[in-house]
């Protein structure tokens, strides 16, 4: 039965966010933990009426506790540069570098002494959290980059057969002895597909993608993943396979629809919901 594109489209998904997606927790408290000493001993400095006097005790007593001040500030380095009319300096925290006067006027400049001496926080190991929290939101992009692979990749697992990831055509050859040089323009071009699924009778190259919104990469991705299914189609012992979804692709849907209509193999998330993976390598 052959499938209709208008209505195989409708069933494109928004988002594929995951609930893990927003924030990775196990990551945040991990980071927290690991200057945990270090914040407590920072934190007597809360709510000092002598905050410079207090904070040069701490330093002569704890230098080590210079490792967590970067996190106060939401930086993850240990090198913070700042300048100002009194010239430019280089701040190390991984170790005593500076004068204490110099860590002192860092502490008084960045507002951190007035954020520790005016009980403005209560406790820094929450408030370290919090930052750690919003450290990570910048993470979504990378974990965003995977969840459409690790989606396509447990479908793949629940069919049984042998796969492989990030596998490159030479390899490819080199393993199952299948010439792909229609594909690499006779081995001048570099192409490696996200996953190989190796059946007895057939090698699967898949590509998998998810466009949450439109752009430019878009049409480039489906013309050339239309060329690639019509030079494979006479590749013996091969098949090409895309596996796209996202609402992106409501504004590419004519670049979509030709390579539609030329790769047989073209699905979406409802199609492995559906068991379209079980159907092809069976």
């Amino acid at each position: 039965m052959s499938r209709i594109f208008s209505d195989w489209l409708k069933t494109f998904r928004n988002s594929i966010n995951s609930y893990s997606y927003y924030i990775d927790f196990k990551k945040v408290y991990r980071q927290a933990e690991n200057i945990k000493l270090e914040i407590n001993l920072l934190n007597s400095l809360v709510g000092s009426r002598e905050i410079e006097e207090d904070f040069e005790k701490l330093l002569r007593k704890y230098p080590e506790c210079l490792k967590a001040i970067p996190f106060l500030l939401a930086v993850r380095q240990n090198k913070i540069f700042c300048q100002d009319e009194k010239g430019a300096t280089s701040f190390r925290f991984d170790q005593e570098t500076q004068s204490i006067q110099q860590y002192k006027y860092f502490m008084k400049k960045t507002g951190l002494f007035d954020l520790l001496q005016n009980h403005i926080i209560s406790s820094l190991y929450d408030y370290v959290t919090g930052v750690e929290v919003g450290l990570d939101s910048n993470g979504r992009k990378n974990r965003g980059g995977h969840q459409m692979e690790d989606l396509v990749e447990s479908y793949i697992k629940k069919t049984g057969h042998e796969y492989y990831k990030e596998m490159e055509l030479k390899a490819i050859e080199e393993k199952w002895k299948i010439r792909l040089s229609s594909i690499s323009a006779d081995g001048t071009t570099t192409k490696r597909f996200d996953f190989v699924v190796k059946t007895p009778e057939k090698t699967f190259g898949i590509e998998t993608n998810f466009y949450a919104s439109a752009g430019s990469k878009l049409n480039e991705t489906a013309r050339s993943y239309k060329m690639i299914a019509q030079e494979s189609k006479n590749i013996e012992g091969f098949s090409f396979v895309w596996v796209t979804d996202g609402a992106g692709w409501f504004k590419a849907r004519h670049n979509l629809e030709e390579t539609f209509n030329v790769l047989e193999n073209l699905y979406n998330i409802k199609d492995m919901e559906d068991g379209a993976f079980k159907k092809l390598f069976s």
